[in-house]
């Protein structure tokens, strides 16, 4: 490639900003095949302890939240890094890159090759395995020990506006069980499978004959309030699956005040601010049906199923 190529930074350190970009594509490839790629048959037990100690999987397959704010959240941080440290040598990188056609070339394989693998890992994810392998992993799961802890705290407030356009309070939530979880519209790996499970426990209990005054609300409060505006949440309703059968309600507002209700659900998250990417840990909390905090899961339809059992 010419020198001509490269008309801002040095050819050096365009060349060092674009090996390491690729560096840290490359690993990141690894990292999720070794999470997620699919195995025939069970997976020797070398594979299953590496995904273990590495990505928290479980016998479901899949990692949990943990897991997934490590896949997600480690490359995304060195690509900011790297932004921020070598932005300009990165944009000199990718003109001399655009200058050759073996350049456009390398960048068009690259862009296919992360395109094909999101979607593979969407599969691996959402997939019909995936579903099965979930559903056996919870039928195999064990009863939640007896001495798991119940909280019996005052729920904080809600007070933000439905899919429907009404305010929600905890009031509303009253005379039955409900579950509040958090989420957001543009994540497409925890907040997909918590929303499920959350709907699941819900359908779990109405199919087994439990009293309609047994079943319980759910309530999904927005982490994204700078795009899960009000008038999305009838779209963002439908897409979850949150029919007005369901008696569920996704909440938003403005950012002040829903991130205000975060903090006093004390739900830890943190926002990249040049992707509006959230990392968030997989929270549902279990209220009773005096609007009190009974319990406080991670998701599992059957886990959150056993624990509005105990109220």
């Amino acid at each position: 490639m010419s020198a001509e190529a490269w008309p801002g930074a040095s050819r050096r350190e365009a060349r060092s900003a674009l090996v390491a970009l690729a560096f840290v594509l490359v690993v990141t490839a690894v990292w999720w095949g070794l999470a997620l790629w699919p195995t025939r048959g069970a997976p020797p037990a070398w594979l299953t302890r590496a995904r273990w100690v590495c990505f928290n999987v479980g016998p479901s397959g899949l990692p949990d939240a943990a897991g997934w704010l490590l896949l997600v959240g480690q490359p995304a941080g060195l690509v900011l890094v790297l932004v921020t440290v070598w932005g300009g040598a990165l944009r000199e990188g990718f003109r001399g890159l655009r200058a050759s056609r073996s350049g456009r070339a390398l960048v068009a394989v690259s862009v296919l090759g992360i395109a094909l693998g999101l979607g593979a890992a969407a599969f691996r994810v959402v997939g019909p395995e995936a579903g099965a392998a979930r559903d056996v992993a919870q039928a195999a799961r064990e009863p939640l020990p007896d001495t798991y802890p119940r909280l019996d705290r005052v729920a904080p407030e809600l007070g933000l506006v439905d899919q429907r356009g009404e305010r929600l309070d905890l009031a509303r939530l009253r005379g039955r069980p409900a579950l509040v979880t958090f989420a957001f519209g543009h994540c497409e790996t925890v907040c997909p499978l918590l929303v499920r499970d959350v709907v699941g426990a819900q359908r779990r209990l109405q199919e087994s004959g439990s009293d309609a005054a047994r079943v319980p609300r759910i309530a999904v409060v927005t982490l994204d309030p700078w795009r899960d505006t009000p008038s999305r949440l009838p779209a963002l309703a439908r897409s979850w699956g949150l029919d007005a059968e369901a008696e569920a309600f996704v909440l938003s507002g403005p950012e002040s005040d829903v991130n205000a209700l975060l903090d006093r659900w004390n739900v830890p998250r943190g926002r990249n601010e040049t992707t509006g990417q959230i990392d968030h840990p997989a929270l549902v909390y279990v209220l009773d049906a005096n609007g009190r905090i009974a319990y406080a899961s991670t998701g599992d339809a059957a886990a959150l199923a056993e624990l509005v059992g105990r109220l």
